[in-house]
């Protein structure tokens, strides 16, 4: 993608082995919740698209839309689980933030723009605790991939 254009990327966050009974959603701009598209007893995939705006001055991307939160230099989206996923009758109450730098130069730009392609993320559902994940989730954590899938998303 060359830095004065803009494109639309596909990314799905795939929740592998996540505690039972416990809602989650992404967070869409402040208060939004987006539900999963998918749910099995192994995983829960969300799936979104996010424009791509030119790239910011250190050459890096500038994801944008309403489920990148934080600043252009370091955006991140929100893996929300219970009480802030909507869920009421639980005590958990947790975010988790999945930080966009982390994402492979190489697969954002075979992505960027193709309805086609998707960038997908695999993350550990459950902390060390036993609860939901929460916190910044450390990029290392995250197994990013390309999946080739004719797919609309949110």
């Amino acid at each position: 993608m060359q830095s004065g254009t803009t494109a639309e990327l596909q990314i799905i966050l795939v929740l592998t082995a996540v505690p039972s009974g416990v809602l989650f959603a992404v967070q869409h701009g402040r208060d939004g919740l987006l539900p999963p598209y998918t749910s099995t007893a192994e995983s829960l995939s969300f799936a979104i698209t996010m424009p791509l705006g030119p790239a910011l001055a250190d050459g890096s991307f500038n994801f944008r839309g309403p489920f990148a939160q934080g600043i252009p230099a370091d955006r991140f989206i929100y893996v929300n689980s219970g009480t802030y996923a909507g869920q009421p009758d639980t005590h958990w109450a947790r975010r988790a933030k999945i930080k966009l730098a982390g994402i492979p130069r190489g697969l954002v730009e075979t992505a960027a723009g193709d309805s086609n392609c998707a960038i997908e993320g695999r993350i550990h559902g459950t902390a060390r605790d036993g609860g939901p994940l929460c916190a910044t989730i450390d990029s290392l954590s995250i197994s990013w991939s390309l999946a080739r899938r004719s797919l609309r998303i949110e």
